[in-house]
């Protein structure tokens, strides 16, 4: 069996465990024919496709980034200025190598394209990879660790400056349509206040909740914010929560943006191991030839999904999160 496997989207840390398990898996265990293809599906189209071995492979575990590089490229979304069916591009290149299935590591967008590219007849298997948590289907996908990690580690730092200065501190993650970094991060690093695009917040109840953590003998707090959380006039969101703070309670406020420092670098040890598991059961999908599916962490347990129930949707935090109803309880804020 010849697989081809590509990587798209942003990148995350634990993509090269994820490759090293789908290929090291499918040439000592299989003995498959393993190809590469660069930069996504943008590969696919333009013939970046090579073979890979073992050699290929070494000291991958531990890497941030991906070997294959990367891209946003949608090839099923039709442009004005395209000169060519790029689907049609595609299947000549994956026949032109043989390929008897694509394994896809990617989030909500290369899922999407997946099951379009099933849906046209290409054996595919996926593996969900994003920071962020919020592809459906699986309980967590491979970097959401790693980055809540690396938040909660900031976190941790800003309550010395902030407890030393006494001051407000709003540190903003990654999160445009989900909070779960936020809630993650927030509650490991004993965050005073969590704001999640999910749930609505009243800047006033902000306000107050600092002012009675002051009267309490409490004279720093830590604001910990989604970065898509809604905000007036196309501001940045831990600049408008640092500003309305200050305007409510007269508190000396600063603002961290933690930013893409949170995507790179290497994967946790639960990253690299999460990683090397779905990336095995990708393989062991291909070769029961159990196509159109994407791999799942359901529990503790390894499973798949079909593709067409993952595509197009979004998984995202809830209000009876256990998370969230704990934290409430010991007086954290949500908004």
């Amino acid at each position: 069996m010849r697989i081809g496997i590509l990587t798209s989207g942003g990148d995350c840390p634990g993509i090269n465990a994820t490759i090293r398990g789908v290929c090291k898996t499918a040439i000592s265990h299989y003995g498959m024919e393993v190809f590469g293809i660069h930069s996504g599906f943008r590969g696919l189209l333009d013939d970046e496709i090579e073979p890979l071995t073992e050699s290929s492979l070494t000291g991958l575990l531990n890497m941030g980034g991906t070997i294959l590089g990367t891209s946003r490229e949608k090839p099923f979304k039709k442009r004005v200025t395209d000169s060519e069916d790029k689907p049609a591009r595609m299947l000549r290149n994956i026949n032109k190598y043989g390929l008897d299935c694509i394994v896809c590591i990617g989030g909500n967008g290369t899922q999407k394209t997946a099951a379009k590219l099933a849906a046209a007849g290409v054996n595919v298997v996926t593996v969900p990879k994003t920071i962020d948590n919020d592809v459906w289907g699986t309980d967590i996908s491979f970097g959401f660790d790693s980055a809540v990690s690396i938040a909660t580690d900031a976190i941790d730092r800003l309550h010395s400056t902030a407890s030393s200065h006494q001051r407000v501190m709003v540190i903003e993650v990654m999160g445009h349509k989900a909070g779960w970094i936020a809630l993650y991060s927030g509650m490991a690093g004993g965050g005073d206040i969590i704001l999640l695009p999910e749930l609505p917040f009243d800047i006033h109840r902000i306000g107050d909740t600092i002012i009675s953590r002051l009267k309490k003998g409490k004279p720093y707090s830590i604001v910990v914010v989604a970065e898509g959380i809604p905000t007036l006039n196309g501001k940045k969101a831990a600049q408008y929560i640092a500003e309305e703070i200050e305007y409510e309670t007269g508190f000396e406020t600063r603002e961290t943006v933690l930013g893409y420092i949170q995507r790179g670098g290497s994967p946790t040890a639960f990253d690299r191991n999460l990683a090397t598991r779905m990336g095995g059961h990708a393989t062991e999908l291909a070769a029961a030839g159990m196509f159109g599916r994407m791999v799942s962490l359901r529990g503790d347990e390894i499973t798949s999904v079909p593709l067409e129930e993952v595509a197009g949707k979004l998984k995202v935090v809830t209000e009876d999160h256990d998370l969230i109803i704990q934290g409430k309880r010991m007086g954290v804020c949500f908004g």
